[in-house]
């Protein structure tokens, strides 16, 4: 699925920050990963490698063998709207939009026609177990409801790679729960690759693989 070669990030300002150093990385098809690490680590950076939200200054992120480092702008679009889903700790939901018309944004970049999005809208959110919460607004669902939303709005795009950052952040114990269920039920029937960005150990501990970074560094975590 994805195999980063010798990847760097450095950003440069009043000083210079190395976010990831020569990280070689290889993340298989169906694996579900934890990633965790200090604040300042390069977790969310990695994350933004392999969702090609960012460019690495060196090094490749090949993902089913199309090095998102080097695609064109337009090409790299299509790929993240098409191949990639984004679950965020902040719901990111559009206030004024129902449940159902949330989900179906995603589909709108791949130009897909309006009666097909708000049946695979529909399909999606029955898919998280929130049918009868289509016509809700964000603001009439609580917490857990909004990012189970959210991973519908991901889903619906039908990605190879679903990219989690801190998506039970925001949730108290017992609702973090229902969504690391919900993702590992995904993960299990669907074959979806996920990459989990996480501060909390449960969480970590629920996934098949862990990986840690520190300093810019990858390494495998026991």
């Amino acid at each position: 699925m994805y195999q980063l070669t010798d990847v760097t990030k450095t950003y440069t300002g009043k000083r210079t920050v190395h976010a990831l150093q020569s990280v070689d990385l290889e993340i298989g098809d169906g694996e579900l990963v934890a990633v965790q690490g200090p604040t300042g680590g390069g977790k969310s950076t990695l994350l933004q490698m392999l969702g090609g939200l960012d460019r690495p200054t060196s090094g490749s992120v090949r993902l089913a063998g199309d090095d998102l480092a080097r695609l064109g702008d337009g090409a790299l679009t299509k790929a993240r709207a098409q191949r990639i889903g984004f679950v965020f700790q902040h719901y990111n939901l559009i206030p004024t939009l129902t449940a159902a018309e949330n989900v179906a944004t995603a589909l709108v970049p791949a130009k897909v026609p309006a009666a097909e999005r708000d049946r695979r809208a529909l399909e999606a959110l029955a898919s998280v177990g929130l049918a009868e919460r289509a016509d809700h607004l964000p603001g009439e669902l609580s917490g857990g409801q909004q990012q189970r939303v959210a991973i519908a709005r991901a889903l619906v795009k039908e990605p190879q790679v679903l990219l989690a950052d801190e998506p039970t952040g925001n949730l108290d114990e017992s609702t973090r729960d229902e969504i690391v269920e919900l993702l590992e039920g995904l993960w299990k029937e669907q074959g979806l690759t996920i990459v989990l960005v996480t501060h909390d150990s449960a969480v970590a501990r629920r996934a098949q693989r862990r990986l840690r970074i520190a300093g810019g560094k990858v390494t495998e975590a026991a």
